[in-house]
């Protein structure tokens, strides 16, 4: 890289403010230009320094994390990423524009700092080079309101939807779930993200979304109404069982550079489903899951890549694209009407 990411840290904590200055300035890559000890003083700093990335505590006095970013971005569009707990919070933010999150590490652990460090460094580059998107406020429709107006044929019940994403996707993967009607054909899901964080995810959905949302269990089935997020820190594939397909959650290699990863989630696809299956890619750093969705795409899959425009990321979509994986590239909006179209086609 030519220029060095310019970074500001804000958080309460002079020891971990150390341990982050120390750290991420021996990236040759990155520059520390500078520290906030609170949401207040982050506030009147950004506009002087003009950061690249801003990373936030969620856990602050007076103002924390969620809120500033919600007060922030709708005046300062740029990228931040949330140090969090296990926080459900933590959504709300991302729902507000925040790019990202890193989950603090337990120091009880031995390695979880280091881990934490390298994870941190990651997402400020990708955080770099993201489009940031502040939403505007509209009402959630309530659970169940929505029906598809017709009922789906027996092939489209058939059909196993997966669905993958990485930075920009915990958004992106509700838009178009939300679009969906109670009785859509079962669905999985795998988006890059902790362990703990993806049960939390999937509780959110399942309050948000007129199908129902569950962190999925090794056995779970896939069936009508149902979205199935892979487990934090597992792998997830599809399997046969006699004439219905269930999942298999494991804890296995990672792939891709990740787990769960969308290139094992789509790659069981194509061998289990072939042709009777619809793959979805979308925003996210990366080539995870642009090979998978290719081999779903040579079974007679019907598949489908988030655009650049409405990416907050436009890596893994992209790379799909560019191989031919990809049958129909549309906006994130659009993405369930497609969907919604071919199902009902067959």
């Amino acid at each position: 890289m030519n220029e060095k990411i310019r970074v500001l840290i804000v958080d309460d904590s002079l020891l971990f403010r150390k341990v982050l200055i120390d750290n991420l300035s021996k990236n040759p890559n990155i520059e520390v230009i500078g520290y906030a000890i609170d949401a207040f003083d982050a506030e009147k700093k950004i506009p002087l320094l003009k950061p690249d990335v801003v990373t936030v505590d969620v856990e602050m006095p007076r103002l924390n994390g969620i809120d500033f970013v919600k007060k922030l971005l709708p005046i300062y569009a740029v990228p931040v990423i949330l140090v969090s707990s296990l926080n459900l919070n933590v959504f709300e933010a991302l729902s507000a524009g925040a790019v990202d999150f890193v989950r603090k590490p337990d120091m009880t652990t031995g390695n979880s700092s280091s881990t934490f460090l390298n994870t941190l460094m990651s997402k400020i580059f990708i955080a770099s080079r993201a489009k940031i998107k502040v939403p505007q406020t509209a009402p959630v429709v309530p659970k169940h309101t929505l029906s598809s107006g017709r009922p789906f044929s027996l092939n489209a019940y058939n059909t196993v939807i997966g669905i993958g994403a990485s930075t920009g996707g915990t958004e992106a993967t509700l838009q178009v779930l939300k679009n969906l009607p109670a009785d859509t054909p079962g669905i999985v899901v795998t988006q890059h993200m902790p362990e703990g964080f993806t049960k939390m995810y999937a509780d959110r959905l399942n309050r948000l979304c007129q199908m129902s949302v569950k962190e999925a269990q090794s056995g779970d089935i896939i069936e009508r109404g149902q979205v199935l997020i892979a487990p934090g820190d597992l792998q997830m594939k599809v399997v046969r069982v006699g004439s219905r397909y269930s999942v298999s959650c494991y804890s296995g290699e990672k792939v891709s550079g990740h787990r769960p990863s969308v290139d094992v989630l789509f790659q069981s696809i194509a061998d289990t489903a072939g042709p009777n299956s619809v793959g979805i890619i979308m925003t996210g750093m990366g080539r995870d899951g642009a090979d998978g969705l290719l081999s779903m795409k040579k079974k007679g899959a019907f598949t489908i890549g988030q655009d650049a425009e409405s990416c907050v990321v436009y890596g893994m979509p992209m790379v799909a694209y560019n191989i031919g994986a990809v049958v129909t590239q549309t906006s994130c909006a659009n993405i369930s009407n497609v969907l919604l179209k071919h199902l009902y086609s067959l």
